[in-house]
Parts: C-alpha cells; sequence; structure tokens
C-alpha cells in the first residue's frame, strides 16, 4: 500500500482544529474521516491506517483509545496532540506503542511530516511481515526459490495420500524436515512422528529397535520394549539413511508395508498396525540394487511416491533468506546481535557450492557471529574455504573436466586436511555419519590400490 493513499481518522473536540486538520490532510491526498470523541470513532468502526487524535476529550481520552486499539489484531498508528502540561503522558503513551506525539500549538509542516513519516514505517513493518511470512513453506521450511517452490507443490500433494514415500537428496538438505512436513500436512498429523537414522544402530540391534522385543528375548532384554513401528503406530515413521539398513531388516521392512503386521523379538506373536514409511536417503538406490546390497522389490514398494530435495547449490536466494534465518536463531540462544552481512561475505556464500548443503551453511554461520565484530559479519569471519573457494571450471566445454566421484575425492581430502585428519570432525563438516565417511575412504583407497 502506498501511504499517499493510506486511510486517516482525526479525532477531535475542537471543531476548528478538527476542520484545520482535515483540510490540510486531505490536501496532501489522504483520504480522512474526522470524529469529535473517541465514542463516535470507536461506534463508527471503520478501518484505517493512523489515527491523529488528542490526549485531552470529553469522555474516553487518547491513552484510553490506544488501549482500544491494541486490542486489535491489526491496530492502525496512533499519533496523539498533547498540550504542554501532558507532555508526560505523551512520552508514557510512546512507551505504550503509540507512534508518536506532537504539541500545542500544531506546526502544520510538522505534523504532515510526522504522518508521512508514521505511514511510511507502518507500511514497512507491513512489507517485513508479509515478506517473512512468504519464506516459510510447509511446516516451517525456510526458502521460496523455484526449486522449493516445486517441492512445497510435491509436499501438499504426497500429504494428501498414504502411501511410502522416498525422500531422496544430498547430505544436509534437510531431509528430515520434508518428513516432517509431510506428516504435519497429512491426516495423521496428530498422531506420533518418529524418526530414526538406519546408520546410527549397530545392525545386531536394528531388529528390537524396530520390531520391539520381548522380556528375556536376548542377553540384556530385562523387560518387554515396544519398537519403533509399534510406537509410531497410527503416525508416520521415517527412516533416515534406509541404504545402511541390513538386507534381512529389510525383508521384514517389506513385510510390514505388505501386510500392517509385525512380530517383536522373542515373540510368537503377530500384532497389526497402522503407520506411514517415510524413507529418506543421499545415496542411488538405484546402483544399490543392482550392486544386489538392496532389495528391489523394497525399493519398488518405497517409491511408489519420491521426491528430491534440492542442493542448496539449486536454491540461489534462498541461501540469503537461510542466513537471516540461522542469525536471528543465534541472536535468541546466545544473546549477541547480528545486524548486517557485508556484501563480500554474501558473494563469498553465494559463489560457494556448499557440499554440505544447509547444515554446511548452518555450521558457517555459527562460526561467523561467534567472530563477527560491531554486529556485521565480515568475509573474515567467513570460514577460509568458503572464502578462498574458486571453482576451477570454466564457461566452455573442457575436455578435462573432473568427474563428480573425482570432485568428491578431492574436496574429501581438502577437508581431511582441513581437519587434520579428525575423521569425526570431517564427517561433521561433510555432513554424513562417520559410516559414510569411512565406506568413501575404504572405496578410494580400494580404487587407489587397483
Amino acid at each position: 500500500m502506498s501511504y499517499k493513499n493510506a486511510r486517516l481518522a482525526v479525532v477531535e473536540d475542537d471543531s476548528a482544529l478538527n476542520e484545520l486538520l482535515v483540510e490540510e490532510l486531505e490536501a496532501e491526498g489522504y483520504h480522512v474521516n474526522h470524529y469529535g470523541s473517541v465514542e463516535d470513532f470507536l461506534k463508527d468502526g471503520s478501518s484505517v491506517d493512523l489515527v491523529v487524535s488528542d490526549i485531552r476529550l470529553p469522555g474516553m481520552s487518547g491513552l484510553t483509545l490506544l488501549e482500544n486499539l491494541q486490542q486489535q489484531k491489526n491496530p492502525p498508528a496512533l499519533l496523539l496532540i498533547t498540550a504542554f502540561g501532558t507532555v508526560d503522558q505523551a512520552v508514557d503513551a510512546l512507551k505504550k506503542g503509540a507512534a508518536d506525539f506532537l504539541t500545542k500549538p500544531l506546526d502544520i509542516e510538522h505534523l504532515l511530516l510526522s504522518v508521512q513519516r508514521v505511514l511510511e514505517h507502518r507500511t514497512l513493518k507491513q512489507e517485513l511481515k508479509r515478506y517473512k511470512g512468504q519464506q516459510l513453506g510447509p511446516a516451517g521450511i525456510i526458502g521460496q526459490s523455484p526449486a522449493m517452490r516445486k517441492l512445497y507443490e510435491q509436499i501438499e500433494q504426497i500429504s494428501a495420500v498414504d502411501g511410502s514415500v522416498l525422500i531422496l537428496g544430498e547430505s544436509g538438505t534437510g531431509k528430515e524436515l520434508v518428513a516432517k512436513a509431510i506428516h504435519q500436512l497429512s491426516a495423521r498429523a496428530d498422531k506420533s512422528f518418529q524418526a530414526v537414522n538406519c546408520a546410527g544402530i549397530p545392525a545386531e540391534l536394528m531388529e528390537s529397535e524396530f520390531f520391539g522385543h520381548e522380556a528375556g528375548a536376548f542377553t540384556g532384554a530385562k523387560g518387554k520394549r515396544s519398537g519403533l513401528l509399534k510406537q509410531a503406530d497410527g503416525g508416520t515413521l521415517l527412516l533416515d539413511e534406509i541404504a545402511e539398513m541390513p538386507m534381512a531388516l529389510q525383508a521384514k521392512l517389506l513385510r510390514v508395508l505388505q501386510e500392517g503386521t509385525i512380530r517383536a523379538v522373542g515373540s510368537d506373536k503377530e500384532e497389526t498396525v497402522d503407520v506411514r514409511i517415510l524413507a529418506a536417503t543421499h545415496q542411488n538406490l538405484e546402483q544399490k540394487v543392482k550392486d544386489g546390497s538392496f532389495r528391489q522389490d523394497l525399493f519398488y514398494r518405497l517409491e511408489t511416491f519420491s521426491l528430491r530435495v534440492p542442493p542448496l547449490r539449486e536454491r540461489g536466494e534462498d541461501i540469503e533468506r537461510l542466513v537471516w534465518h540461522f542469525i536471528n536463531g543465534l541472536r535468541e540462544q546466545t544473546g549477541k546481535t547480528v545486524n548486517d552481512i557485508s556484501s563480500d561475505a554474501l558473494d563469498a556464500l553465494f559463489k560457494y557450492p556448499f557440499p554440505g548443503n544447509v547444515r554446511e551453511l548452518q555450521n558457517a554461520i555459527e562460526r561467523s557471529v561467534a567472530f563477527s565484530k560491531d554486529g556485521v559479519i565480515n568475509s573474515a569471519d567467513l570460514p577460509s574455504r568458503i572464502v578462498d573457494y574458486n571453482s576451477d571450471i570454466t564457461d566452455g566445454p573442457d575436455p578435462l573436466w573432473p568427474t563428480l566421484q573425482e570432485l568428491q575425492e578431492q574436496y574429501i581430502d581438502r577437508v581431511m586436511d582441513y581437519v587434520e585428519g579428525n575423521k569425526s570432525k570431517a564427517a561433521e563438516l561433510l555432513g554424513v555419519t562417520r559410516r559414510t565417511l569411512y565406506r568413501w575412504l575404504d572405496e578410494k583407497g580400494d580404487q587407489s590400490e587397483s
């Protein structure tokens, strides 16, 4: 809304001053309604952007009007007119939410400037509120790039049905957030959402974790315990890193999907469960099917509905949105205020490919906020790998372009050098599990030996 098209209300019992205010404000192009008392204004109930009101009025005062306005969902701004003797009241009103106050005798030029400033500020606040609202996708996911809007459409479509879903995407892209969004938009939203990382459970404990166990079913099983599938009964279960699930357990999961029944370890009774399975992975499941490390029938069952979470490098302007989301979150956590980020720092973030995706960006911003000075993030506050990054790829085709696998190996080498061989730190930086990093390093070693 242009502030010049704003709707104003004048509340003033002095008829001469009332008429003067209306005349001057209408001459500026504003739409103005005028009233002799607060009661008349409230009774009329007109929607306005700004109220210009005297503090001292017959009946309700301008301060009482302020209290009434603040009860509204989207209250108009309030500019108070005060005599010299009520300046203290006006200052108190400012503290309580009034936009400004002017003293009598009125300087009309000052009044018009104040009205303009208040309306501009109100317009900016509304635009900021609308802008912030537009940054959130389903379940509060940050981003409005074309790639993310396409993802949101898929989430909404998939949420309306009740089949299994395969969520594909690189490490750190936010696959669990997508799973939560599917759950929250589904008919199961009021039921349990459970998530488990298959790479984080020892193979020998997986069956018990998923299906539960009876007391005495194995050494250390002192009591009966419900598994994740039972805990998620009626709701949704996310199986993150599904590619790490052992083949034997894959067969049992397939039976759950087909028949909706489970059997706890050590039990001879089957139980019925109603649970929606969401599976996520950063690996190529089709290749694992070809390699014989993932069941083909389970793959086909899971990919009935599948979606791909775009990597950060495909999300363009979302990088800046995410940066401010993380900065604001850190302000609440740490109390340290960052009000700006330099253009050099933003340029560096936009140029960097972020192989660790959103998780890597979040870690970078946490570091930058900690090192920032005077409330500004500069390029020097960013991790050196981001600032020093320089793509060797040219605009034209080059027969010497490395393969994707070679780029991955080169990047892993750089990260391992950066952390001086600490695999735990390297895995965290890369946004993968240690098991995945070990597998990559083993594969790299096997290739170098062949």
